[in-house]
């Protein structure tokens, strides 16, 4: 019987130890945090083993292959020591891709995965496909290829997952940009960002695939790299040689493998980021051979993601908008680009080695006024004092709110949208967005 250690007891590493222990190996699951009861229960459930707020290493380091948390980062003294040993480490994607023969659909992008993956899923279910929804949202791959079967799945893939991905096949793979992000976790080189990336078309065949923006520089200078086997699927804001899906003369168009169009109008997302979005989804859900109608249906009637240019509600004639999911510099830019109204914009948090000067133009046209939201927000000063629009220093959400509502003049809207992870004073971006609404709700 083959070890097999878990590090983490999330979504991810409880479900993995599920499908591990069906599989017959012998499984550990060990996590230097807390565990959550939920996983407590199910480990228990299972009969697996684990520790919480330590790892043992005679317990860890005699395993055949370690399962690791994508949140976890190699510089963790514990992955060193696994490393050294030279034992394989590998993602619960990974994991799990060995025990399904179902359709693989998979996404990442520096900005917009959440979204493009929601979506999809969505005209799936509008379509009455038997499908799953998995990665970064959703529940965990592995739980349920081990409990819960689906044909198809729909997966959100970040960097940190696909690193540990090395025979996982996606059958259709979509690339939605690359930006600078989470480059302390690279070194702080774009470039091994932006390989990491790229590891979504590994394994891919001529049956397979592959969907990305034709206009990303990034990819663009990616793709001289490799030689892709898949068919591929470029898309673009407006119609340019080589694109099958873009927007023309106000309507939304595919050319692959169904011709199909729609008025731009009827798109329920709005704004440029979410045309790219729409593209993505709509030429995955063609490719699969979903009904046209359904697919217009389906991107007509779609509600959104929580956190994502979330309208929270108007207060006084100033529209509140939560967009905590705008982690780093260019989902910030996206929503800045959408504004039309004077906008009070709350930026700050864990800076990630960003670089703000891509949103500085922006931010002179749109904004009114700039509320800071850190433990530490000496480069945002640093960055923006200088272009003469009010600020105020805040560290904590509910001074934070107090702020922008003494700031804000009816017409103008306050968006929260901090370009920066949410460690600093929150437990996640989720929590950070909660919050910005709780209390907004009470003003």
């Amino acid at each position: 019987m083959s070890r097999i250690v878990i590090l983490g007891a999330g979504e991810s590493g409880a479900g993995a130890a599920v499908l591990a222990k069906k599989e017959g190996f012998d499984v550990f699951v060990s996590d230097m945090s807390a565990i959550k009861d939920k996983y407590k229960n199910l480990l228990d459930a299972h009969d697996i083993s684990w520790e919480e707020g330590q790892h043992t290493e005679e317990k860890i380091l005699n395993a055949d292959e370690i399962i690791k948390s994508p949140g976890i980062p190699n510089e963790a003294p514990m992955i060193k020591k696994i490393i050294a040993k030279g034992i394989h480490i590998i993602s619960e994607i990974e994991f799990a891709g060995r025990y399904t023969n179902s359709k693989m659909v998979c996404i990442t992008g520096s900005n917009g995965k959440t979204t493009t993956t929601s979506l999809i899923y969505h005209i799936f279910k509008e379509a009455g496909y038997d499908v799953g929804l998995a990665g970064n949202i959703g529940k965990s791959l592995a739980l349920q290829v081990a409990e819960d079967p689906h044909k198809y799945y729909i997966i959100e893939l970040s960097s940190f997952q696909l690193d540990n991905m090395y025979n996982f096949r996606a059958n259709i793979a979509i690339l939605l940009n690359i930006t600078p992000d989470h480059l302390d976790r690279y070194d702080n080189k774009f470039e091994n960002y932006a390989d990491a990336k790229m590891r979504i078309i590994q394994n891919q065949t001529a049956e397979d695939s592959f969907i990305y923006w034709n206009d990303d520089p990034t990819i663009k200078k990616e793709l001289e790299k490799f030689q892709i086997k898949s068919v591929a699927c470029p898309f673009s804001e407006i119609k340019e040689k080589g694109s099958i899906g873009y927007i023309e003369d106000g309507e939304y168009k595919l050319e692959y493998p169904i011709p199909f169009n729609m008025e731009q109008e009827e798109l329920s997302l709005t704004g440029k980021h979410n045309i790219y979005n729409s593209l993505a989804a709509g030429l995955a859900t063609n490719i699969v051979g979903v009904k046209k109608d359904v697919i217009r249906k389906s991107l007509g009637n779609f509600q959104g993601v929580e956190h994502r240019l979330e309208k929270v509600c108007k207060v006084r004639g100033v529209m509140y908008i939560n967009d905590s999911k705008a982690t780093n510099v260019d989902a910030c830019w996206y929503a800045l680009e959408s504004m039309k109204t004077p906008t009070i914009l709350i930026l700050g948090g864990k800076d990630k080695g960003n670089d703000y000067n891509q949103i500085k133009n922006l931010v002179k046209e749109k904004c009114v006024g700039l509320v800071y939201l850190g433990a530490d927000n000496k480069k945002l000063h640093d960055n923006f004092d200088s272009l003469g629009i009010p600020v105020k220093d805040t560290h904590n959400m509910k001074d934070c709110v107090a702020a922008c509502y003494e700031m804000a003049k009816t017409g103008d809207t306050v968006l929260l949208s901090p370009c920066c992870a949410s460690f600093d004073l929150f437990k996640n971006m989720e929590d950070r967005g909660e919050q910005f609404k709780n209390l907004v709700r009470n003003l």
